[in-house]
């Protein structure tokens, strides 16, 4: 059994095209092919359904490809702990945020990228928790920054970071004289732009206002905070949002209030995988989580407007 081998059958899993898998892996889809029905060969088991396109994993494939990953994962892990052992730490931390993290992620990175020159980050900010969960599980990432209260985690290690904590922004104009905090049935009067349903900071809006019997039906739905902030900035605009995203991107001519009865907080974690030894890459991020201090610096009042 060869590594190229594993490579190309965890490849084609994921893309699920035959074509696909073999340009991602830079080679012909002949020898593609060729090298997982080798695979097949030596492990006495039919991995792919093949008709005239790729038609899925065999039950006998669904289970081992989790194995391919695993097996794929430690050796990527046991070349960066050589690695590290030699030159200092080096390699690329792979690591899924969800939106609502986007503007804080920066305290967790930065300080891991000041310690170790020669990491280098890819984060992808656009995922949703449950497809970091699974990410993770099948060694896609090396770490996840989520919201963890509706997850099954039970094989993850979870570190808490900070509670997040959802507020109304608005033109200035929209709420003259407005007292620092709104009731939910004032929400509902403001022209509302909002995340899109099913996105998690969406279900809380929701739910809140399902305890007063009330419900919204926002003008714009978008899946980017950054955009509805620029349509808050336009002055006709209302929107709620985490506190942390006005801290670093704070429209101007805007007032920020508190929801009341019920506020809105959800927590933020960070997920690695719980295997050991694991990714040195992932062991050093946590590390680093552990001493940012990112609640006892995002505990401060958001900055005026």
């Amino acid at each position: 059994m060869l590594f190229r081998q594993l490579e190309y059958f965890v490849a084609l899993a994921r893309e699920r095209h035959f074509a696909r898998a073999a340009a991602a892996c830079y080679v012909s889809q002949p020898a593609l092919s060729e090298a997982i029905r080798k695979l097949e060969h030596e492990l006495k088991v039919p991995l792919v359904r093949r008709g005239q396109k790729f038609e899925g994993l065999t039950p006998e494939g669904e289970r081992l490809v989790l194995w391919a990953r695993r097996i794929l994962a430690d050796r990527d892990a046991l070349k960066q702990e050589v690695t590290a052992l030699q030159t200092g730490l080096t390699g690329e931390l792979r690591l899924g945020v969800i939106p609502a993290a986007a503007s804080t992620v920066a305290l967790l990175t930065d300080p891991l990228c000041a310690a170790h020159p020669l990491v280098r980050v890819q984060l992808e900010t656009s995922l949703r928790s449950a497809d970091i969960v699974e990410r993770v599980r099948r060694f896609e990432l090396d770490a996840g920054v989520i919201h963890p209260d509706r997850e099954d985690t039970a094989d993850l290690v979870v570190t808490p970071l900070y509670e997040e904590q959802q507020v109304l922004v608005a033109g200035t104009d929209l709420l003259p004289g407005q007292a620092d905090t709104i009731s939910w049935s004032d929400v509902v009067e403001l022209p509302m732009c909002l995340l899109a349903q099913g996105m998690r900071g969406r279900q809380l809006i929701d739910d809140a206002l399902a305890t007063h019997g009330l419900t919204v039906t926002p003008r714009l739905e978008t899946d980017s905070v950054v955009a509805l902030l620029a349509h808050v900035g336009t002055g006709r605009w209302a929107t709620i949002v985490p506190q942390t995203w006005i801290r670093a991107l704070r429209p101007a001519s805007t007032v920020t209030l508190q929801l009341r009865d019920p506020s809105l907080t959800a927590p933020v974690a960070l997920v690695t995988s719980a295997g050991q030894p694991g990714s040195v890459l992932a062991r050093t991020l946590l590390q680093t989580a552990r001493e940012a201090g990112i609640d006892a610096a995002l505990s401060g009042p958001p900055a005026a407007g």
